[in-house]
């Protein structure tokens, strides 16, 4: 390491394989005299390892994480979309590192100094850092992504092409989340036939409208697919929201709530606030979707 280069970050990426979910990375800076213990390739730890390491490196480093979507893998393909994912993580670190170092091949763009290293995960702890930030950030996406499509058990694989997950996609065919460019995945796209034929309708709006939450920085409760007051239960801060999915059709307008719906409402609220024990705000809104190739979602409050 020559004098001028004081400040290195590691950066890994975790989710190049999958058949779902997004691509991530992470950039690590860590302190000089850091403490941590265990510092390996994530592949190599145990999902509760992996977590306890996790929360004693972002206590003391400085670390990005870069986020990219299945949508632009589809549209960039997965490499340019992991670049794109390690540039982010890189970008979002608090300090600006005189160089990078990256597991396996470096970047294409060297406006920030980087160089990949062959199994780097394993050989240089800022790696094995990122790798292990990465990975976690990940799991707990697809961890997410699995309250709303269970069907295909994200939770078990993380989106990877594994047997159950191979035949749970030609079963229930593929999802809104799954990489349509993957072949695997285009060969079992639903077709406006197929989620007819299935009564699929009702439970893909519902869908869409969660991961529209999700990326809003929602955490899901729970979800209800079939009819009844509310389908979605979702609380970010100290905020709860009750949510109806609604299929927009032409004309059709958005009900107004009986008072017996009302009082249903407001004691799920009391019940919530009594099995957390603290004080939350509350809403109802009705998300009304237009099903089409880009979804069309939009929302109403309703004072309960």
């Amino acid at each position: 390491m020559t004098n001028n280069i004081k400040i290195i970050a590691g950066v890994d990426e975790a989710g190049r394989g999958p058949l779902a979910g997004p691509v991530v990375a992470a950039a690590v800076i860590l302190p000089k005299n850091h403490t941590i213990k265990g510092l390996i390739d994530s592949k190599k730890l145990t999902a509760i390892k992996r977590e306890n390491i996790y929360n004693e490196i972002i206590k003391v480093s400085d670390y990005g994480i870069g986020i990219v979507s299945h949508k632009t893998i589809d549209r960039v393909n997965i490499l340019q979309a992991t670049f794109k994912a390690m540039n982010k993580a890189i970008l979002n670190l608090n300090q600006k590192p005189d160089k990078s170092l990256i597991d396996g091949y470096g970047l294409p763009n060297q406006i920030i100094k980087n160089e990949g290293v062959i199994g780097g995960d394993d050989l240089i702890e800022c790696i094995s850092a990122a790798s292990i930030i990465a990975k976690v950030t990940r799991d707990r996406i697809m961890l997410n992504i699995d309250k709303v499509f269970p069907e295909y058990g994200f939770a078990k694989h993380k989106g990877y092409g594994t047997k159950i997950h191979m035949e749970s996609l030609k079963i229930n065919k593929a999802s809104p989340i799954h990489r349509k460019s993957f072949k695997p995945v285009k060969e079992n796209v639903p077709t406006t036939e197929w989620l007819k034929n299935n009564n699929k309708f009702n439970q893909l709006a519902i869908q869409l409208v969660c991961l529209d939450y999700l990326n809003q920085g929602y955490s899901i409760i729970n979800i209800n697919f079939n009819i009844d007051i509310y389908n979605i239960k979702v609380i970010k801060d100290d905020l709860l929201v009750f949510i109806k999915v609604l299929v927009k059709k032409e004309n059709n307008n958005i009900p107004n709530l009986s008072e017996d719906n009302i009082y249903k409402l407001k004691n799920e609220v009391l019940k919530y606030k009594k099995e957390v024990d603290k004080v939350i705000k509350s809403k109802f809104e009705i998300a009304s979707i237009t099903l089409k190739k880009n979804p069309l979602i939009q929302v109403f409050d309703i004072n309960i």
